[in-house]
């Protein structure tokens, strides 16, 4: 599949509303993050990964792994919005005996690949997976989405070892680098700067995009790996809560707890956001009919 840019903003504006839609039935949870990387799954799951979702379990699939697990609503609202499952499912998030957690549930979400969260995890979980489907023959892919807060965890640099001593070039992973964590800026509470020096110390090939720009996005991810014999870095720079002026860039939006005036406030702003692309997406497609009578 392959979807221009204009396309995709769409998509991941609709997305950006499902996650208030979430947060509407669940009263609460991890916005900020989600909001910052959800571009860069829009992308994955619309223009880059080789899945099907009526055949979730198929073993020539490409592979997303979420490690910063937090940041579910993201994959639940890009994963409805792909066909894995209804959309109004996500209204029970946060419920009791709900599918759709705080953290995803490969046991009970369609096309959720491991259970994360236990943050620090996830690239060696990616790891493991990219080498075991090299050694079973299959040109799968394997991506895999960090948060900047969760780089401290000494596994994440284990994983990082094992998969450049492979030459994993089917591993790519974004690290999405928000500077905010539940504590504050994570410069300040761990600074793991420069993160891209650090990954190319380790034998990765590394790059460093806009992580909210959509073309940036899909270039970068169309051309992985950046090099071949070696796991792909992309560091990707964002804005914690994307898309929500009220919240962008700050500390509060990691775990947000909106009263019905902000939330109604939030909604008209993406609303807004969705209307304007949509539009803009009629005023191209006009243009290129008259341009080709």
């Amino acid at each position: 599949m392959s979807a221009d840019v204009l396309a995709l903003e769409i998509e991941a504006a609709r997305a950006r509303l499902l996650v208030l839609r979430m947060l509407q039935a669940g009263r609460s949870g991890h916005v900020g993050g989600a909001l910052s990387c959800i571009d860069i799954v829009t992308a994955l799951y619309f223009d880059i990964l080789r899945i099907d979702p009526r055949s979730p379990n198929d073993g020539t699939r490409d592979r997303f792994l979420l490690s910063a697990g937090h940041k579910a609503m993201a994959q639940y609202a890009v994963l409805a919005r792909r066909g894995y499952f209804p959309e109004d499912l996500l209204d029970t998030y946060g419920g009791l005996d709900s599918k759709f957690a705080g953290h995803p549930d490969m046991h009970k979400v369609s096309g959720i690949e491991a259970n994360t969260g236990a943050l620090g995890h996830g690239l060696a979980i990616a790891a493991g997976m990219a080498l075991g489907l090299r050694m079973d023959g299959t040109a799968s892919r394997v991506f895999t989405i960090l948060g900047d807060g969760e780089l401290p965890e000494g596994s994440n640099w284990e994983g990082a070892s094992i998969a450049a001593h492979h030459g994993l070039d089917n591993l790519i992973a974004v690290i999405d680098v928000n500077d905010l964590q539940i504590s504050g800026r994570t410069t300040n509470v761990m600074n793991m700067e420069p993160i891209a020096d650090k990954f190319e110390a380790f034998g990765w090939a590394v790059t460093t995009i806009d992580g909210n720009n959509m073309s940036e996005v899909t270039d970068t991810l169309r051309s992985a790996p950046l090099i071949q014999g070696r796991p792909t870095a992309i560091v990707a720079r964002t804005i914690k809560a994307k898309g929500i002026s009220a919240l962008e860039d700050t500390a509060q939006s990691h775990y947000w707890k909106p009263d019905a005036e902000a939330l109604l406030e939030a909604h008209v702003e993406l609303t807004n956001t969705l209307v304007q692309k949509i539009k803009a997406r009629s005023d191209e497609l006009m243009f290129t009919s008259r341009g080709t009578k």
